[in-house]
């Protein structure tokens, strides 16, 4: 049977005996005659069940030592499996052992069978208590799908009908998709749409920025962990690929992985497979996987920034979603989408754009494309005070001075720039909110600030 077993008996021959007779059995056997080495194994090992002893000949507290380790166990590995050894005269104290979190007993002398069915029973409990952990996962993570409010694309553009053909495409496959284009296009977006379009609808959709993920827990997130892997790693915890599993994982900011994790996720996307931090055993992996960056891939591998080899396995299908700028006849139609959303959130009914706002809107450079013309949209709302909004309403902040959308950057960089010096200081300096805010991670946020001398 699948399974790694942990004897704990301080009496070599109960030791020798179980071993012999469950060696070839189960996957892996690891015995101990002391006790005090039990968290370090389980620090090192994936053990499955612990058959702990409860009697030992160094003490004489009546199987007080063998309950004493037992809670220590639990405490730290509340998932773990635990069958108690006993003498025949100590079923009270076996029975306090369930209380404890025991999953079962055995008396001795042992029947080999009963042993054996005593193991596979627990095996199977071992393995009931993984898939529901993995089970509650899930379903904490379809409740936040759920609950999050779902956003149609919207567009008529010809550029966004040529998305739109491009997704209904490729969505009943499970090929893999990347997804490009600048800061606030929608890629996650069309991300969502691509899974709720596919064979996988019912299943997870699961959403990672790996702009936030450092190097030093890249695996763990991703592929996972086994309990004592490292400093509080008390139980298991499936990564973001077994979580995803059956599903959709979207890895958002791919362009901004390290080449040691670039390596990492090759592999696993090669395999089809993960190893979690601190196990042993690969785990098969189905998930239907699409990516997105802002950054120009091409001009990355060219330098040497992204491998080549790793853009062929993520972009069997590469979409690029066009700028807001390059889609004049869907400014409008976005705009008075965000204009009825925040009006219901702030309980201004019957809003609508003046004819000259409408000019302006279908005149700026939107730099930050869609979440821009949000923020600009909502803002009009909470400062509206008649049913019709101005253009005055509808502006950008540049330093100190404000600029009407009527007067056109000239360069998209000069445009970031007022973007983001005005976001610098409405969260005064606090690069974590001017982050969160423009929907960016911080290094792009250094890497442009250091490029426009911010």
């Amino acid at each position: 049977m699948e399974g790694n077993i942990l004897i704990v008996d301080d009496n070599p021959s109960v030791v020798d005996s179980i071993t012999l007779f469950l060696k070839y059995k189960v996957s892996k056997v690891i015995s101990i005659t002391d006790q005090q080495k039990i968290l370090e194994v389980l620090k090192k090992e994936d053990i499955d069940i612990i058959l702990l002893d409860m009697n030992y000949e160094s003490t004489d507290n009546l199987g007080q030592e063998g309950l004493f380790w037992l809670k220590e166990i639990k405490k730290l590995y509340p998932n773990q499996v635990v069958i108690m050894i006993t003498a025949y005269g100590d079923v009270e104290l076996a029975v306090e052992a369930l209380k404890l979190g025991a999953s079962d007993f055995i008396l001795k002398p042992w029947d080999n069978e009963k042993l054996f069915a005593t193991i596979s029973n627990c095996l199977d409990l071992s393995r009931t208590r993984n898939k529901v952990a993995l089970l509650k996962s899930q379903q904490d993570q379809l409740k936040q799908n759920f609950n999050k409010k779902s956003q149609d694309i919207l567009g008529h553009s010809p550029v966004m009908q040529n998305v739109f053909r491009t997704v209904k495409k490729v969505a009943p496959t499970d090929a893999n998709v990347l997804v490009l284009g600048e800061n606030g296009t929608g890629k996650e977006l069309v991300a969502r749409e691509i899974h709720k379009q596919s064979l996988r609808k019912n299943d997870i959709f699961m959403s990672i920025d790996l702009g936030t993920i450092t190097e030093s827990i890249f695996e763990s997130e991703l592929f996972g962990y086994k309990k004592g892997a490292f400093t509080d790693a008390k139980e298991d915890r499936s990564g973001r690929f077994i979580l995803a599993n059956g599903g959709t994982l979207f890895l958002d900011e791919i362009g901004n992985l390290s080449h040691t994790m670039q390596a990492k996720l090759l592999t696993v996307l090669q395999n089809r497979e993960i190893v979690p931090v601190g196990g042993s055993k690969p785990i098969p992996i189905d998930i239907r996987l699409v990516c997105a960056t802002n950054q120009n891939i091409d001009e990355m591998i060219a330098n040497n920034m992204f491998r080549e080899d790793l853009l062929y396995r993520i972009n069997t299908i590469q979409i690029e979603i066009p700028p807001l700028r390059s889609r004049d006849d869907d400014i409008v139609l976005i705009a008075n989408y965000y204009l009825n959303k925040y009006s219901e959130r702030y309980g201004k009914k019957n809003l609508s754009f003046s004819r000259s706002a409408i000019e302006s809107l279908m005149e700026y450079h939107w730099p930050g494309n869609i979440r821009e013309l949000s923020h600009a949209v909502e803002r009009a709302v909470i400062m509206s005070e008649e049913n019709i909004i101005p253009p005055n309403d509808l502006v950008v902040q540049k330093s100190d001075s404000t600029i009407k959308l009527t007067e056109r950057p000239l360069k998209l960089s000069d445009a970031e720039k007022i973007v983001i010096q005005s976001a610098i200081k409405r969260n005064n300096g606090n690069l974590s909110a001017v982050s969160k805010e423009l929907g960016i991670v911080r290094q792009t946020l250094y890497r442009k600030m250091k490029e426009y001398g911010i």
